[in-house]
């Protein structure tokens, strides 16, 4: 299933990521249209799913303070489910792929120092269903694309 959208509606989507505090009438103003239109599309955008929430984008500056790490995972079978919803719990995993190969998970995990990073990888490790993990601690970032 292709989700279609128009020119304006990737222009608002567009202007929403950098800066998803924007409001109604500057958003209004920057697609040439009203402000009531404005509200529709955005509202629209939301019922139909391509915006599913709003979020906070950190400066480089703090981010660059956090050590950050991949904890590859290998699950015992039919736990997959299971971890996935315990490492929701935890703070510090930032994201979660499942993926082809030796591991069935890639943890994206961060900390403002290591001793907080070895807390985290220790709870992943005590997750009923990990039977194994190999974490790499990201050392510098060379190049990153935004969505």
């Amino acid at each position: 299933m292709s989700i279609r959208i128009n020119p304006k509606d990737r222009y608002l989507l567009e202007l929403l990521r950098e800066n998803a505090r924007s409001s109604i009438t500057d958003l209004a103003q920057q697609l040439g249209v009203s402000r009531s239109t404005a509200q529709k599309r955005l509202e629209r955008l939301e019922v139909d799913g391509i915006i599913q929430g709003y979020t906070v984008k950190l400066s480089s500056e703090f981010l660059d303070q956090e050590i950050k790490a991949h904890v590859l995972i290998t699950v015992r079978p039919r736990h997959t489910a299971d971890i996935i919803e315990a490492m929701k719990a935890l703070n510090g995993v930032r994201a979660v792929y499942s993926v082809s190969g030796p591991y069935d998970l890639i943890a994206e995990i961060a900390a403002l120092s290591v001793t907080e990073l070895d807390l985290i990888i220790d709870r992943i490790i005590s997750i009923s269903g990990v039977e194994r993990t190999v974490s790499s601690v990201i050392l510098s970032t060379r190049l990153k694309r935004e969505a």
